[in-house]
């Protein structure tokens, strides 16, 4: 679920305090000293074969004939009987398409 930090209040002194109270009671929230972060590399550096398998598997995969987007102008009773018959209605009006070949 995403959420949409626009929508959001901004946090009042108190609730800032708190969030800070309970950073600071962590154990396992000690912050880095200057030795370690001089010592600290670039993830693709320390990882190199986990960071390449992420940046090749962003987005979809590839296909040989991809789809095209168009705008399409219908009648709105035909948009209607298509949008009706569930969320994969404009699979359904593609292949109905594809169908015809005309």
């Amino acid at each position: 679920m995403a959420i949409k930090f626009k929508n959001m209040k901004p946090l009042t002194d108190e609730e800032e305090a708190e969030i800070q109270r309970q950073i600071a009671a962590d154990p396992d929230d000690a912050e880095a000293t200057d030795e370690q972060l001089a010592q600290a590399k670039p993830f693709a550096e320390a990882f190199p074969n986990l960071a390449e398998s992420i940046k090749r598997s962003r987005g979809r995969p590839k296909v040989d004939a991809p789809l095209q987007a168009i705008t399409l102008r219908v009648a709105p009773g035909t948009l209607a009987k298509f949008k009706a018959t569930g969320k994969d209605w404009r699979s359904k009006m593609s292949d109905v398409l594809e169908k015809a070949k005309v």
